[in-house]
């Protein structure tokens, strides 16, 4: 129920766009008139009042829980990155930045695709004393930029699975560690970080990005891969929709990508079109829905197995009999509890 709220919630947050003028912005101005104003921005870029908005969004605590300001946090990385010449300048112009905003100032340096990102870091290091740790992470590559965030973590190959199954120490128990690994499908913000990097820039590289998310609309693997796939779907029909140039892109994208996007991409643009929308909300519920009662078509499948009972032992065949692929190739089933136990071991090194 929570990720069935968190669909919702999220889809009702989705702001209408208007290619309309773009208005000034008053550094006093209310969370919801800078909320518009982002909202419009590419229609008319307002270079000049960038500044001003960004003052609003300090003010308003806007940055307070970093897991919901993705669309912020792209947007001044767009800015910043869309004038290289003025940069550091409009940089200069958001000081000062309450000591607990100040990740954000250098999150979105590090994300604004700046050719000379890494030297406007150093150079802001001494006006931001206590984000050293962090300025120094991204200028080591222990924090990945936005264009190098991958889509998911890489899985450990057959041989990789073998090699931990049977050189691991059964009786052992398992180290606990914090995985702090970056990807796109297990961070919800990092999708409203491309669309706030879009808006500031009009840039078609984000949107690619977005795209190649949409093959998780029609998976069912994870929860976070199925919601941050249909959302990817879901917003790109609901901007698209008031955007002709987004929509025609789009369009335009139909006869190049590969099936597994072309087809959730088709989606977007038939409800594009039509402005018909509220199917692929209803898609996306029904869907996560199913997910949480019936389990993934990985944990499936490995039941099946599991109950037919049969195992693997040779190179390979863990694997391919998890996967349910009968035809492997190689003679490597056998029968009888082994193959639970095979099974059961598979199924943690997930």
């Amino acid at each position: 129920m929570r990720y069935l709220a968190l669909i919702a919630g999220l889809l009702m947050l989705i702001e209408p766009t208007h290619a309309e003028k773009t208005p000034d912005i008053d550094p006093r101005a209310s969370l919801a008139v800078v909320q518009q104003w982002i909202y419009n921005y590419r229609a008319k870029p307002d270079y000049a009042h960038v500044a001003a908005a960004v003052r609003v969004l300090f003010h308003s605590q806007t940055f307070k829980e970093p897991e919901n300001a993705g669309i912020y946090l792209g947007f001044i990385a767009g800015a910043i990155g869309s004038n290289p010449s003025t940069a550091e300048q409009l940089i200069a112009s958001f000081f000062p930045v309450p000591p607990e905003d100040e990740w954000v100032i250098v999150r979105a340096v590090a994300y604004s695709a700046l050719p000379d990102w890494r030297n406007i870091l150093r150079r802001l290091e001494p006006r931001m004393p206590e984000r050293k740790v962090m300025i120094d992470s991204y200028l080591a590559g222990k924090l990945p930029i936005l264009t190098v965030i991958p889509l998911e973590e890489a899985k450990p190959g057959v041989l990789d699975k073998l090699r931990s199954a049977f050189t691991r120490n059964p009786f052992s128990r398992p180290e606990m560690k914090l995985n702090t690994t970056l990807t796109f499908a297990d961070n919800l913000d990092l999708l409203d970080t491309l669309w706030g990097y879009y808006f500031a820039t009009g840039s078609h590289v984000p949107i690619q990005r977005i795209m190649q998310m949409l093959p998780w609309s029609k998976s069912r693997d994870t929860v976070d891969k199925l919601t941050v796939g249909s959302m990817a779907r879901y917003t790109l029909a609901s901007y698209a929709i008031r955007d002709a140039s987004l929509r025609e892109y789009l369009r335009s994208e139909l006869s190049k990508q590969e099936a597994p996007i072309k087809e959730p991409l088709r989606e977007v643009v038939d409800a594009a079109d039509t402005v018909q929308i509220a199917a692929l909300r209803k898609d996306a519920l029904a869907a996560v829905d199913e997910l949480k009662t019936k389990g993934s078509d990985s944990r499936r499948n490995l039941d099946l197995w599991g109950q037919v009972g049969v195992g693997a032992v040779a190179l390979g065949c863990v694997s391919a009999a998890a996967l349910g692929q009968v035809a492997v190739g190689i003679p490597c089933v056998i029968g009888g509890s082994a193959s639970q136990g095979l099974l059961q071991l598979w199924e943690k090194q997930q």
